[in-house]
């Protein structure tokens, strides 16, 4: 059978695939409708098998890299879930505190894909935290969609809170200049977005294709911003326009950057929404935006 490759897969596919991700239809009536597209040799286990993430051929940074010290740690949230669960990277044979990130995963908890970005990062130079808002409930189950399940019995602010107490962990690490900024990815741009909102000592906020903040709490924030979105996005990219016009209004410093041609997940090299070039222009912009801003 002929190997499938993007250019082939109708973008209806996708925008299903990403209604099916978050959580707007189960996945019976995803492989049903899906099927309407098993046509010219495609079938459903073909097409299945090209949407769904591959973790395990797209690791760039492996866990056991000699490069890094990467551990396993606990800290305390108590405004959020108890005790959470992260991984904590940073690159070996450092000398001095290094600036700190805090990575925050999409609707279905710390997978491999965001462990692996959160140890990317480590290896630009940071210290990074990738905390498991499942942790309370068990953590990631090794797969996406009871991760999704599990996270749909949390409530956001409270993961929020999560993530919050992350930077506060963070912060005050002994290996840590105390300058942090968080990065995050779909619900995670969300949780990036309300942390600039939150928090007055965040030095940096990159959300990617995040949902916006309500345009209430815009004067309320404090860090800079840079925003990436994707231009087919249509779901995060309706609410741009009025954030936009919010963060003009209170003249708060912010770049957005709209990758042409891309879908929401751009960056995440684990499913076939991945674009190489963008998510590689974005990367390289977030590493240089905290290098400066966290400095």
């Amino acid at each position: 059978m002929k190997k499938i490759e993007k250019k082939d897969i109708d973008q209806k596919v996708f925008d299903l695939y990403d209604a099916y991700a978050h959580n707007k239809m189960d996945r019976k009536e995803f492989i049903e409708k899906l099927s309407l597209y098993a046509v010219g040799g495609l079938t459903i286990s073909s097409l299945l098998s090209f949407v769904l993430p591959n973790y395990e051929n797209t690791i760039q940074v492996a866990a056991e890299s000699q490069e890094l010290h990467t551990e396993t740690i606990e800290y305390e949230s108590p405004k959020g879930g108890g005790k959470i669960k992260a991984q904590l990277s940073r690159p070996k044979g450092a000398t001095g505190k290094l600036p700190g990130i805090v990575v925050v995963h999409e609707n279905r908890g710390l997978n491999p894909h965001i462990a692996d970005v959160a140890r990317r990062g480590a290896l630009a130079g940071f210290i990074t935290i990738a905390p498991d808002a499942l942790s309370p409930l068990g953590g990631y189950p090794g797969n996406d969609d009871d991760g999704r399940a599990m996270q749909r019995k949390r409530d956001r602010n409270e993961m929020l809170e999560d993530f919050i107490a992350a930077f506060e962990y963070l912060r005050n690490h002994k290996e840590c200049t105390g300058h942090v900024g968080v990065v995050g990815f779909c619900f995670g741009g969300w949780i990036s977005n309300m942390m600039a909102v939150k928090l007055k000592d965040l030095k940096a906020a990159v959300p990617f294709y995040g949902s916006q903040p309500p345009l209430e709490l815009v004067p309320d924030i404090n860090a800079p911003l840079l925003l990436h979105y994707a231009e087919l996005d249509e779901r995060v990219n309706a609410g741009w326009p009025a954030y936009e016009k919010a963060l003009n209004q209170y003249d708060k410093e912010y770049i957005a950057y709209i990758y042409q041609n891309t879908n929401h997940g751009f960056h995440n090299d684990s499913t076939p929404r991945y674009d190489e070039a963008a998510a590689k222009l974005a990367w390289s912009r977030t590493i240089e935006f905290f290098k400066e801003e966290l400095a």
